[in-house]
């Protein structure tokens, strides 16, 4: 009987404290639910302190709060997180919950540096395709195009900002770039002139290439004179094919190219 006692007093406090338990989950359930923790405030701002240039905190936080469930202790902040980073422009998005009843969003926008592929589609500095109004990213100047397979953004971000620098001798500026399905380059520069430099072969394949055109292109250039150079191929090992409206070739192939008359597109080999 002494251990029958035993039992029942254990199994009566273990009830208590159950009951003790659930007492206080309904008390706070209960106090989660008043209108003071229903939420009151969203406030947005900018992840590292600057100023948010696409993203318009009263529009977006109109626009989101609507979607968010819950309140101050029930909403889910990491839906509340994906749904932000859905609006354009949102590159990445942190909430955190301020008492009583606000919520705290810091987001990174998206900085355009051109466009990708033929969709409409924007990328960012940091090699993130994303979706926005074209219209707002090039309203300061026209941006570059580029373009390329799948996963191949960030191989592309990297090679403009070296063929920036190496085509910078020569006072030209890409305007855009880009990378076939079989991984030959194609860069178009800002005086309207294509180069095929071809698929890279080697570590420093297009870099080569690109520095074969830099050191002819002012011969280049003092030849036509007045004409401009619609096309380079410079897939050629030890020469390059240019065409030009202000070429025409010879007859006699012992004659140096003169100027055209007539503009006739045409096309010759150089050898380096």
């Amino acid at each position: 009987m002494w251990h029958d006692a035993r039992a029942l007093n254990a199994t009566s406090g273990a009830i208590t404290a159950l009951v003790a338990l659930a007492c206080i989950a309904s008390g706070v359930w209960w106090l989660s639910q008043r209108p003071m923790f229903t939420l009151r405030a969203v406030r947005v701002e900018s992840m590292y302190g600057l100023d948010l240039q696409h993203v318009n905190e009263l529009t977006v936080r109109n626009g989101v709060l609507g979607k968010i469930k819950g309140n101050f202790f029930t909403s889910d902040l990491e839906q509340v997180r994906a749904t932000f980073e859905a609006v354009p422009w949102v590159r990445k998005a942190s909430v955190r919950r301020e008492w009583p009843n606000q919520l705290i969003v810091q987001v990174e926008e998206h900085e355009a540096l051109g466009t990708w592929g033929e969709d409409g589609r924007l990328l960012s500095v940091k090699g993130d395709v994303f979706t926005a109004n074209l219209a707002e990213a090039d309203e300061d100047h026209e941006l570059p195009a580029f373009d390329g397979p799948p996963g191949s953004e960030k191989e592309v971000l990297a090679r403009f900002a070296e063929l920036r620098g190496l085509f910078a001798p020569i006072r030209l500026v890409p305007a855009s770039l880009s990378l076939s399905k079989r991984y030959a380059w194609t860069v178009r520069l800002d005086n309207g002139m294509s180069v095929e430099l071809g698929r890279e072969l080697g570590k420093d394949g297009m870099k080569a290439r690109v520095q074969r055109l830099v050191s002819i292109y002012p011969q280049l250039t003092a030849r036509l004179q007045e004409g401009r150079i619609d096309t380079i191929d410079m897939r050629y090992p030890n020469g390059l094919a240019l065409s030009s409206a202000a070429l025409s070739v010879p007859l006699d192939a012992t004659k140096p190219v003169k100027a055209a008359k007539k503009k006739a597109s045409n096309k010759t080999t150089k050898q380096t």
